[in-house]
């Protein structure tokens, strides 16, 4: 008679803990993340936002460089106010940027429609252009106030041919910020033409074959397909071109020293001469904090206006 085994229950190991997840920092390809975004993180924080905070804590103190700073409180935001200068500096900062901004887009769009129109030899068009772009304000800023030179200079002699008086140029009232504007127009209009360029030739064909089947004109191709593609790219310029010419200062301080007068006196300007020639800390910090808050309120406003103006491709 066969008798029936049961075979012997087999020893099961004991479940063994779940292993814990290497958190994100510690894997290899966050480190190597890391790694690359470490120099520019490190630069940010030493030139950037480590001085914003200093310029924060200046601003509350009144300190000539010389002695020991003494606490000032909100006395140096104060004197604001009634500092006619501050004003006029604001002012004329404002008025460049109105003139330059415009001026420095439109030419920048134009020669880039006119290069990628595929001339010959455009590589060689494209470096010349960019040209002015590259090269040191300080030495184009010296290269431009012997062509505004009244009686000798190439601007008046051009004029002369037409039957033009040219007026004083840097010594104008009503033509020395103009004359600066014209200076750094050309100075930078090489960055957005490059921009603009890259946005060009990222249209697609087809965009344009579909709107010549449907009877568009030049002008209709540009107004409904350019501009909406090259918008991104049109955002970019004007956000950079506005916060740049907010920090105009190069070129107004060795072609005019900010006259006549205070005409061309820009707040960057005037923020230097309060800190490093009346050694007063305190008020110049606080003058760049109001800087930098108008650049953040500006930025701010036209990203939150992006939404409805800029047209990003998907």
């Amino acid at each position: 008679m066969a008798v029936d085994t049961v075979p012997a229950p087999t020893a099961t190991a004991p479940p063994r803990p779940a292993s814990k997840p290497t958190p994100r920092w510690r894997n290899r390809e966050s480190m190597t993340a890391w790694l690359f975004i470490l120099p520019s993180l490190i630069g940010f924080l030493a030139f950037t936002a480590g001085p914003v905070v200093a310029a924060g804590v200046i601003s509350l103190l009144d300190w000539n460089l010389f002695s020991s700073p003494t606490w000032a409180g909100l006395s140096n935001f104060a004197r604001l106010g009634p500092d006619p200068t501050f004003w006029s500096a604001l002012g004329n900062t404002a008025y460049f940027t109105f003139l330059s901004v415009p001026l420095t887009i439109l030419v920048s769009l134009l020669l880039a429609l006119l290069l990628n129109q595929g001339l010959h030899r455009i590589a060689v068009f494209r470096s010349l252009l960019l040209l002015p772009y590259a090269t040191i304000t300080v030495a184009v800023a010296f290269v431009w106030i012997w062509l505004y030179i009244p009686h000798d200079g190439l601007v008046n002699a051009v004029l002369g041919v037409f039957g033009i008086t040219g007026p004083a140029w840097l010594i104008s009232d009503n033509w020395a910020m103009p004359a600066l504007v014209v200076m750094s127009v050309w100075k930078s209009f090489g960055f957005g033409m490059v921009v603009f360029l890259a946005g060009l030739q990222a249209i697609p064909q087809q965009l344009y074959e579909a709107a010549r089947v449907d009877g568009s004109s030049a002008w209709q191709s540009f107004r409904n397909v350019t501009m909406p593609m090259l918008s991104p790219a049109l955002f970019f310029v004007i956000v950079t071109s506005i916060i740049g010419s907010f920090q105009v200062f190069d070129q107004a301080l060795i072609m005019t020293n900010g006259g006549p007068g205070t005409r061309t006196t820009t707040l960057v300007m005037y923020i230097y001469r309060t800190g490093f020639e009346n050694y007063d800390q305190g008020y110049a910090a606080a003058q760049s904090l109001v800087l930098f808050a108008f650049i953040v309120v500006i930025t701010a406003a036209q990203f939150l206006m992006q939404r409805r103006l800029v047209h990003y491709d998907n």
